[in-house]
Protein backbone atom coordinates (compact mmCIF):
# COMPACT_ATOMS: atom_id res chain seq x y z
CA UNK A 1 0.00 0.00 0.00
CA UNK A 2 1.28 3.48 -0.99
CA UNK A 3 4.73 2.06 -1.83
CA UNK A 4 5.10 3.99 -5.11
CA UNK A 5 3.74 7.22 -3.61
CA UNK A 6 5.98 6.89 -0.57
CA UNK A 7 9.04 6.32 -2.74
CA UNK A 8 8.36 9.31 -5.00
CA UNK A 9 7.57 11.75 -2.19
CA UNK A 10 10.69 10.74 -0.28
CA UNK A 11 12.75 11.12 -3.44
CA UNK A 12 11.31 14.60 -3.94
CA UNK A 13 12.13 15.63 -0.37
CA UNK A 14 15.75 14.58 -0.89
CA UNK A 15 16.11 17.77 -2.93
CA UNK A 16 16.15 19.69 0.34
CA UNK A 17 18.74 17.55 2.08
CA UNK A 18 21.98 19.33 2.73
CA UNK A 19 20.39 22.78 2.43
CA UNK A 20 20.69 25.21 5.29
CA UNK A 21 17.44 27.04 4.54
CA UNK A 22 14.20 26.81 2.59
CA UNK A 23 13.92 29.19 -0.37
CA UNK A 24 11.42 29.59 -3.20
CA UNK A 25 14.04 28.27 -5.60
CA UNK A 26 14.99 25.05 -3.81
CA UNK A 27 11.41 24.23 -2.87
CA UNK A 28 9.92 24.67 -6.35
CA UNK A 29 11.26 21.38 -7.70
CA UNK A 30 10.30 19.50 -4.56
CA UNK A 31 6.70 20.73 -4.64
CA UNK A 32 6.43 19.97 -8.35
CA UNK A 33 7.60 16.39 -7.80
CA UNK A 34 5.19 15.87 -4.90
CA UNK A 35 2.32 17.14 -7.04
CA UNK A 36 3.33 14.74 -9.79
CA UNK A 37 3.50 11.87 -7.29
CA UNK A 38 0.00 12.63 -5.99
CA UNK A 39 -1.47 12.79 -9.49
CA UNK A 40 0.18 9.48 -10.39
CA UNK A 41 -1.37 8.04 -7.21
CA UNK A 42 -4.74 8.95 -8.74
CA UNK A 43 -5.39 12.08 -6.69
CA UNK A 44 -7.47 14.63 -8.60
CA UNK A 45 -5.14 17.15 -10.29
CA UNK A 46 -6.89 20.22 -8.85
CA UNK A 47 -6.77 18.74 -5.36
CA UNK A 48 -3.11 17.79 -5.79
CA UNK A 49 -2.35 21.35 -6.96
CA UNK A 50 -4.24 22.91 -4.05
CA UNK A 51 -2.52 20.80 -1.39
CA UNK A 52 0.96 21.31 -2.81
CA UNK A 53 0.37 25.07 -2.98
CA UNK A 54 -0.54 24.94 0.72
CA UNK A 55 2.64 22.98 1.42
CA UNK A 56 4.69 25.53 -0.52
CA UNK A 57 3.11 28.54 1.22
CA UNK A 58 3.53 26.94 4.64
CA UNK A 59 7.15 26.01 3.95
CA UNK A 60 8.10 29.47 2.71
CA UNK A 61 6.44 31.02 5.74
CA UNK A 62 8.48 28.97 8.20
CA UNK A 63 11.89 29.71 9.58
CA UNK A 64 14.22 26.74 9.96
CA UNK A 65 14.78 26.20 13.66
CA UNK A 66 18.13 25.39 15.20
CA UNK A 67 18.88 21.64 14.92
CA UNK A 68 16.07 21.16 12.37
CA UNK A 69 17.23 20.98 8.76
CA UNK A 70 14.97 22.02 5.87
CA UNK A 71 14.30 18.41 4.89
CA UNK A 72 13.00 17.53 8.36
CA UNK A 73 10.89 20.66 8.55
CA UNK A 74 9.42 20.03 5.11
CA UNK A 75 8.52 16.43 5.99
CA UNK A 76 6.59 17.74 9.00
CA UNK A 77 4.74 20.24 6.83
CA UNK A 78 3.83 17.55 4.28
CA UNK A 79 2.71 15.24 7.10
CA UNK A 80 0.44 17.95 8.55
CA UNK A 81 -1.11 18.77 5.17
CA UNK A 82 -1.75 15.10 4.30
CA UNK A 83 -3.30 14.58 7.73
CA UNK A 84 -5.58 17.57 7.22
CA UNK A 85 -6.49 16.41 3.70
CA UNK A 86 -7.57 12.99 5.00
CA UNK A 87 -9.75 14.44 7.75
CA UNK A 88 -7.45 15.63 10.51
CA UNK A 89 -9.06 13.82 13.43
CA UNK A 90 -10.22 10.22 13.80
CA UNK A 91 -14.00 9.88 13.37
CA UNK A 92 -15.87 7.36 15.53
CA UNK A 93 -18.79 5.23 14.43
CA UNK A 94 -22.19 6.27 15.83
CA UNK A 95 -23.72 3.47 17.89
CA UNK A 96 -26.60 5.38 19.47
CA UNK A 97 -30.00 3.76 19.51
CA UNK A 98 -31.58 0.60 20.86
CA UNK A 99 -30.65 -1.10 18.70
CA UNK A 100 -28.01 0.92 16.90
CA UNK A 101 -28.52 0.40 13.16
CA UNK A 102 -25.66 0.45 10.65
CA UNK A 103 -26.58 0.53 6.97
CA UNK A 104 -23.93 -0.69 4.52
CA UNK A 105 -23.88 0.68 0.96
CA UNK A 106 -21.61 0.34 -2.06
CA UNK A 107 -21.14 -1.30 -5.44
CA UNK A 108 -20.97 -5.05 -5.95
CA UNK A 109 -17.39 -6.28 -5.60
CA UNK A 110 -16.34 -3.55 -3.18
CA UNK A 111 -16.09 -6.02 -0.30
CA UNK A 112 -19.29 -4.81 1.37
CA UNK A 113 -20.54 -8.20 2.60
CA UNK A 114 -17.10 -9.27 3.83
CA UNK A 115 -16.66 -5.96 5.63
CA UNK A 116 -20.09 -6.35 7.25
CA UNK A 117 -18.75 -9.55 8.79
CA UNK A 118 -15.53 -7.84 9.87
CA UNK A 119 -17.44 -5.00 11.48
CA UNK A 120 -19.72 -7.45 13.29
CA UNK A 121 -16.67 -9.29 14.61
CA UNK A 122 -15.02 -5.99 15.62
CA UNK A 123 -18.12 -4.91 17.59
CA UNK A 124 -18.61 -8.36 19.10
CA UNK A 125 -15.10 -8.12 20.58
CA UNK A 126 -16.37 -4.99 22.35
CA UNK A 127 -18.99 -7.20 24.02
CA UNK A 128 -21.85 -5.90 21.86
CA UNK A 129 -24.65 -8.25 20.86
CA UNK A 130 -24.69 -7.96 17.06
CA UNK A 131 -27.14 -9.06 14.36
CA UNK A 132 -26.23 -9.26 10.66
CA UNK A 133 -29.06 -8.71 8.18
CA UNK A 134 -29.01 -10.08 4.62
CA UNK A 135 -30.81 -7.51 2.46
CA UNK A 136 -29.05 -8.31 -0.82
CA UNK A 137 -31.98 -9.93 -2.62
CA UNK A 138 -30.32 -10.05 -6.06
CA UNK A 139 -26.91 -11.71 -5.75
CA UNK A 140 -27.62 -15.45 -5.36
CA UNK A 141 -24.71 -16.20 -3.04
CA UNK A 142 -24.97 -13.05 -0.90
CA UNK A 143 -27.21 -14.55 1.79
CA UNK A 144 -25.15 -17.74 1.96
CA UNK A 145 -21.92 -15.72 2.16
CA UNK A 146 -23.24 -13.67 5.07
CA UNK A 147 -24.41 -16.82 6.86
CA UNK A 148 -20.97 -18.41 6.47
CA UNK A 149 -19.31 -15.28 7.86
CA UNK A 150 -21.81 -15.11 10.72
CA UNK A 151 -21.14 -18.73 11.66
CA UNK A 152 -17.40 -18.12 11.44
CA UNK A 153 -17.48 -15.25 13.94
CA UNK A 154 -20.39 -16.49 16.07
CA UNK A 155 -22.90 -13.77 15.09
CA UNK A 156 -26.55 -14.39 14.20
CA UNK A 157 -27.72 -13.62 10.65
CA UNK A 158 -31.29 -12.60 9.85
CA UNK A 159 -32.53 -13.48 6.38
CA UNK A 160 -35.76 -14.10 4.45
CA UNK A 161 -34.57 -15.96 1.32
CA UNK A 162 -38.02 -16.03 -0.31
CA UNK A 163 -38.80 -12.36 0.33
CA UNK A 164 -37.82 -9.95 -2.46
CA UNK A 165 -38.72 -6.78 -0.59
CA UNK A 166 -35.53 -5.35 0.94
CA UNK A 167 -37.40 -2.69 2.93
CA UNK A 168 -39.66 -5.27 4.53
CA UNK A 169 -36.72 -7.57 5.35
CA UNK A 170 -34.88 -4.70 7.03
CA UNK A 171 -37.93 -3.67 9.07
CA UNK A 172 -38.61 -7.25 10.16
CA UNK A 173 -34.96 -7.63 11.16
CA UNK A 174 -35.18 -4.58 13.42
CA UNK A 175 -38.21 -6.06 15.17
CA UNK A 176 -36.36 -9.36 15.54
CA UNK A 177 -33.37 -7.52 17.04
CA UNK A 178 -35.54 -5.76 19.61
CA UNK A 179 -37.23 -9.00 20.59
CA UNK A 180 -33.91 -10.82 20.96
CA UNK A 181 -31.88 -8.15 22.77
CA UNK A 182 -29.58 -7.39 19.83
CA UNK A 183 -27.85 -4.07 20.48
CA UNK A 184 -26.31 -3.49 17.04
CA UNK A 185 -27.88 -4.33 13.68
CA UNK A 186 -25.69 -4.32 10.54
CA UNK A 187 -27.74 -4.28 7.33
CA UNK A 188 -25.92 -5.57 4.24
CA UNK A 189 -27.63 -4.20 1.13
CA UNK A 190 -27.50 -5.04 -2.57
CA UNK A 191 -24.88 -3.64 -4.89
CA UNK A 192 -24.52 -3.49 -8.65
CA UNK A 193 -21.58 -3.55 -11.04
CA UNK A 194 -22.40 0.07 -11.82
CA UNK A 195 -24.65 2.73 -10.34
CA UNK A 196 -28.26 2.56 -11.54
CA UNK A 197 -31.49 4.22 -10.53
CA UNK A 198 -33.17 1.05 -9.28
CA UNK A 199 -30.34 0.31 -6.84
CA UNK A 200 -30.15 3.88 -5.56
CA UNK A 201 -33.90 4.13 -5.07
CA UNK A 202 -34.01 0.82 -3.19
CA UNK A 203 -31.30 1.74 -0.72
CA UNK A 204 -32.86 5.18 -0.24
CA UNK A 205 -36.13 3.45 0.65
CA UNK A 206 -34.35 1.11 3.08
CA UNK A 207 -32.62 4.01 4.79
CA UNK A 208 -35.84 5.97 5.12
CA UNK A 209 -37.66 2.94 6.56
CA UNK A 210 -35.13 1.98 9.25
CA UNK A 211 -33.54 5.38 10.02
CA UNK A 212 -30.01 4.07 10.71
CA UNK A 213 -27.73 5.72 13.25
CA UNK A 214 -24.84 5.18 10.84
CA UNK A 215 -24.70 4.78 7.05
CA UNK A 216 -21.36 3.61 5.70
CA UNK A 217 -20.20 3.67 2.09
CA UNK A 218 -17.83 0.79 1.28
CA UNK A 219 -15.44 1.35 -1.59
CA UNK A 220 -12.65 -0.66 -3.20
CA UNK A 221 -9.48 1.41 -2.80
CA UNK A 222 -7.96 -0.19 -5.89
CA UNK A 223 -10.44 1.64 -8.13
CA UNK A 224 -8.61 4.91 -7.45
CA UNK A 225 -10.29 8.09 -8.67
CA UNK A 226 -13.34 6.09 -9.81
CA UNK A 227 -13.87 5.28 -6.14
CA UNK A 228 -14.04 8.99 -5.34
CA UNK A 229 -16.52 9.64 -8.15
CA UNK A 230 -18.72 6.74 -7.02
CA UNK A 231 -18.60 8.01 -3.44
CA UNK A 232 -19.85 11.42 -4.57
CA UNK A 233 -22.81 9.88 -6.41
CA UNK A 234 -23.79 7.76 -3.41
CA UNK A 235 -23.38 10.70 -1.07
CA UNK A 236 -25.61 12.92 -3.18
CA UNK A 237 -28.39 10.34 -2.80
CA UNK A 238 -27.75 8.89 0.67
CA UNK A 239 -25.85 11.55 2.60
CA UNK A 240 -23.84 8.76 4.24
CA UNK A 241 -21.93 9.27 7.48
CA UNK A 242 -18.58 7.71 6.70
CA UNK A 243 -16.42 5.81 4.25
CA UNK A 244 -14.85 2.35 4.45
CA UNK A 245 -11.82 1.69 2.24
CA UNK A 246 -11.31 -1.99 1.46
CA UNK A 247 -8.52 -3.91 -0.28
CA UNK A 248 -5.79 -1.57 0.89
CA UNK A 249 -3.48 -4.58 0.78
CA UNK A 250 -3.91 -4.79 -2.99
CA UNK A 251 -2.17 -2.95 -5.80
CA UNK A 252 -3.59 0.40 -4.80
CA UNK A 253 -2.07 3.77 -5.60
CA UNK A 254 -3.69 5.44 -2.61
CA UNK A 255 -5.52 8.28 -4.36
CA UNK A 256 -8.90 7.33 -2.91
CA UNK A 257 -7.63 7.35 0.67
CA UNK A 258 -6.00 10.74 0.21
CA UNK A 259 -8.75 12.59 -1.65
CA UNK A 260 -12.13 11.07 -0.80
CA UNK A 261 -12.64 13.16 2.37
CA UNK A 262 -12.18 16.44 0.53
CA UNK A 263 -14.66 15.45 -2.21
CA UNK A 264 -17.60 14.20 -0.10
CA UNK A 265 -16.71 15.96 3.17
CA UNK A 266 -17.32 12.77 5.12
CA UNK A 267 -14.60 10.96 7.09
CA UNK A 268 -12.98 7.63 6.37
CA UNK A 269 -13.87 5.55 9.43
CA UNK A 270 -12.43 2.11 8.70
CA UNK A 271 -10.05 0.32 6.38
CA UNK A 272 -9.99 -3.35 5.49
CA UNK A 273 -7.20 -5.55 4.21
CA UNK A 274 -7.51 -9.21 3.25
CA UNK A 275 -10.28 -11.72 3.87
CA UNK A 276 -9.67 -12.54 7.53
CA UNK A 277 -12.40 -11.37 9.88
CA UNK A 278 -9.96 -9.50 12.12
CA UNK A 279 -8.44 -7.57 9.18
CA UNK A 280 -10.15 -4.30 10.05
CA UNK A 281 -8.61 -1.05 11.31
CA UNK A 282 -10.01 2.24 12.50
CA UNK A 283 -8.80 5.07 10.28
CA UNK A 284 -6.43 7.62 11.81
CA UNK A 285 -5.48 10.37 9.31
CA UNK A 286 -2.26 11.24 11.13
CA UNK A 287 -1.07 7.63 11.24
CA UNK A 288 -1.88 7.13 7.55
CA UNK A 289 0.04 10.29 6.66
CA UNK A 290 3.07 8.96 8.51
CA UNK A 291 2.82 5.65 6.66
CA UNK A 292 2.60 7.44 3.30
CA UNK A 293 5.82 9.26 4.19
CA UNK A 294 7.55 6.01 5.19
CA UNK A 295 7.62 6.98 8.86
CA UNK A 296 5.91 3.80 10.04
CA UNK A 297 3.06 3.52 12.53
CA UNK A 298 4.23 2.29 15.90
CA UNK A 299 0.88 3.12 17.56
CA UNK A 300 -1.03 0.76 15.25
CA UNK A 301 1.69 -1.88 15.64
CA UNK A 302 1.38 -1.77 19.44
CA UNK A 303 -2.41 -1.95 19.18
CA UNK A 304 -2.19 -5.04 16.97
CA UNK A 305 0.18 -6.61 19.50
CA UNK A 306 -2.21 -5.86 22.37
CA UNK A 307 -5.12 -7.43 20.47
CA UNK A 308 -3.36 -10.79 20.21
CA UNK A 309 -1.46 -10.64 23.48
CA UNK A 310 -2.20 -13.56 25.80
CA UNK A 311 -1.55 -12.29 29.33
CA UNK A 312 -1.24 -15.73 30.87
CA UNK A 313 1.18 -16.82 28.17
CA UNK A 314 3.04 -13.54 28.64
CA UNK A 315 3.52 -14.20 32.36
CA UNK A 316 4.70 -17.75 31.67
CA UNK A 317 7.17 -16.49 29.05
CA UNK A 318 8.46 -13.78 31.39
CA UNK A 319 9.19 -16.44 34.01
CA UNK A 320 11.07 -18.52 31.41
CA UNK A 321 13.09 -15.50 30.32
CA UNK A 322 14.06 -14.57 33.86
CA UNK A 323 15.33 -18.12 34.39
CA UNK A 324 17.24 -18.09 31.07
CA UNK A 325 15.12 -21.06 29.99
CA UNK A 326 13.76 -19.76 26.67
CA UNK A 327 13.36 -22.77 24.36
CA UNK A 328 11.85 -23.74 21.01
CA UNK A 329 8.40 -24.29 22.55
CA UNK A 330 8.47 -20.66 23.69
CA UNK A 331 9.68 -19.63 20.26
CA UNK A 332 6.76 -21.44 18.57
CA UNK A 333 4.36 -19.69 20.93
CA UNK A 334 5.75 -16.29 19.93
CA UNK A 335 5.51 -17.16 16.22
CA UNK A 336 1.85 -17.98 16.76
CA UNK A 337 1.26 -14.58 18.37
CA UNK A 338 2.95 -12.76 15.48
CA UNK A 339 0.91 -14.64 12.86
CA UNK A 340 -2.32 -13.56 14.57
CA UNK A 341 -1.41 -9.93 13.90
CA UNK A 342 -2.16 -10.29 10.19
CA UNK A 343 -0.14 -10.19 6.98
CA UNK A 344 3.52 -10.23 7.97
CA UNK A 345 4.69 -7.69 5.39
CA UNK A 346 1.96 -5.24 6.44
CA UNK A 347 2.90 -5.67 10.10
CA UNK A 348 6.62 -5.15 9.42
CA UNK A 349 5.87 -2.06 7.32
CA UNK A 350 4.49 -0.37 10.47
CA UNK A 351 8.02 -0.22 11.89
CA UNK A 352 9.59 3.18 11.06
CA UNK A 353 12.22 3.06 8.33
CA UNK A 354 11.66 -0.60 7.44
CA UNK A 355 9.25 -0.23 4.51
CA UNK A 356 11.90 0.92 2.02
CA UNK A 357 13.93 -2.23 2.69
CA UNK A 358 11.07 -4.70 2.27
CA UNK A 359 9.08 -3.11 -0.56
CA UNK A 360 10.51 -5.45 -3.20
CA UNK A 361 10.58 -8.51 -0.96
CA UNK A 362 7.96 -11.24 -1.11
CA UNK A 363 7.10 -11.61 2.58
CA UNK A 364 4.05 -13.43 3.87
CA UNK A 365 3.11 -15.74 6.71
CA UNK A 366 4.38 -18.72 4.69
CA UNK A 367 7.86 -17.42 5.54
CA UNK A 368 7.44 -19.10 8.93
CA UNK A 369 6.70 -22.54 7.49
CA UNK A 370 10.33 -23.70 7.00
CA UNK A 371 11.14 -22.64 10.56
CA UNK A 372 8.07 -24.36 11.95
CA UNK A 373 8.82 -27.50 9.91
CA UNK A 374 12.31 -27.75 11.43
CA UNK A 375 11.05 -27.17 14.98
CA UNK A 376 8.23 -29.70 14.60
CA UNK A 377 10.81 -32.23 13.36
CA UNK A 378 12.56 -32.00 16.71
CA UNK A 379 11.64 -34.33 19.55
CA UNK A 380 9.89 -32.84 22.59
CA UNK A 381 13.17 -33.23 24.50
CA UNK A 382 15.09 -31.34 21.79
CA UNK A 383 12.57 -28.49 21.74
CA UNK A 384 12.80 -28.28 25.52
CA UNK A 385 16.61 -28.36 25.57
CA UNK A 386 18.16 -27.24 22.23
CA UNK A 387 21.69 -27.68 23.61
CA UNK A 388 21.49 -31.46 23.12
CA UNK A 389 21.05 -31.15 19.33
CA UNK A 390 24.31 -32.59 17.96
CA UNK A 391 25.35 -33.40 14.39
CA UNK A 392 23.32 -36.60 13.99
CA UNK A 393 20.22 -34.95 15.43
CA UNK A 394 20.63 -32.02 13.04
CA UNK A 395 20.77 -34.39 10.09
CA UNK A 396 17.61 -36.16 11.28
CA UNK A 397 15.80 -32.81 11.76
CA UNK A 398 16.85 -31.73 8.25
CA UNK A 399 15.56 -34.97 6.71
CA UNK A 400 12.32 -34.81 8.68
CA UNK A 401 11.54 -31.21 7.69
CA UNK A 402 12.67 -31.37 4.07
CA UNK A 403 15.31 -28.71 4.70
CA UNK A 404 19.09 -28.82 4.48
CA UNK A 405 21.49 -29.37 7.36
CA UNK A 406 22.83 -25.87 6.69
CA UNK A 407 19.35 -24.40 7.24
CA UNK A 408 19.05 -26.31 10.52
CA UNK A 409 22.49 -25.01 11.53
CA UNK A 410 21.43 -21.44 10.70
CA UNK A 411 18.24 -21.77 12.74
CA UNK A 412 20.14 -23.11 15.76
CA UNK A 413 22.79 -20.38 15.50
CA UNK A 414 20.15 -17.63 15.29
CA UNK A 415 18.32 -19.18 18.21
CA UNK A 416 21.49 -19.27 20.32
CA UNK A 417 22.20 -15.62 19.42
CA UNK A 418 18.68 -14.76 20.56
CA UNK A 419 19.24 -16.55 23.87
CA UNK A 420 22.46 -14.60 24.43
CA UNK A 421 20.60 -11.30 23.99
CA UNK A 422 17.87 -12.49 26.35
CA UNK A 423 20.48 -13.47 28.93
CA UNK A 424 22.11 -10.01 28.77
CA UNK A 425 18.73 -8.33 29.19
CA UNK A 426 17.98 -10.60 32.13
CA UNK A 427 21.29 -9.72 33.78
CA UNK A 428 20.50 -6.04 33.32
CA UNK A 429 17.08 -6.54 34.90
CA UNK A 430 18.54 -8.40 37.89
CA UNK A 431 21.10 -5.66 38.44
CA UNK A 432 18.30 -3.13 38.82
CA UNK A 433 18.16 -1.72 35.31
CA UNK A 434 14.47 -1.09 34.72
CA UNK A 435 14.92 -1.51 30.97
CA UNK A 436 15.24 -5.27 31.37
CA UNK A 437 12.39 -7.75 31.55
CA UNK A 438 10.19 -5.48 33.64
CA UNK A 439 8.52 -4.80 30.25
CA UNK A 440 6.99 -8.28 30.40
CA UNK A 441 5.45 -7.86 33.83
CA UNK A 442 1.82 -6.87 33.91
Amino acid sequence: MFESLESKINQAIKNLQGRNRITEINIATTVKEIRKALVEADVNYKLAKDVTEKIKDEALGRKVLIDVNPGQLFVKIVEDELTSLMGGEKADINLKGDPAIILMSGLQGSGKTTFSGKLANYLKKQNRNVLLVACDIYRPAAIDQLKVLGEQIGVDVYSEPENKNAVQIAQNAIQYAKANNKKVVIVDTAGRLAIDEEMMQEIENVKKAINPSETLFVVDAMTGQDAVNTAKTFHDRLNFDGVVLTKLDGDTRGGAAISIKSIVDKPIKFTGMGEKMDAIDEFYPDRMARRILGMGDITTLVKKMQEVYDEEEGRRLAAQLRKNQFNFNDFLSQLSQVKKMGNLKDVISLIPGVNKFIKDMDIDNDAFKPIEAMIFSMTPKERENPDIIDGSRRKRIANGSGRTVQEVNNLLKQFQDMRKVIKKMNQADQSGNKRGFNMFRR
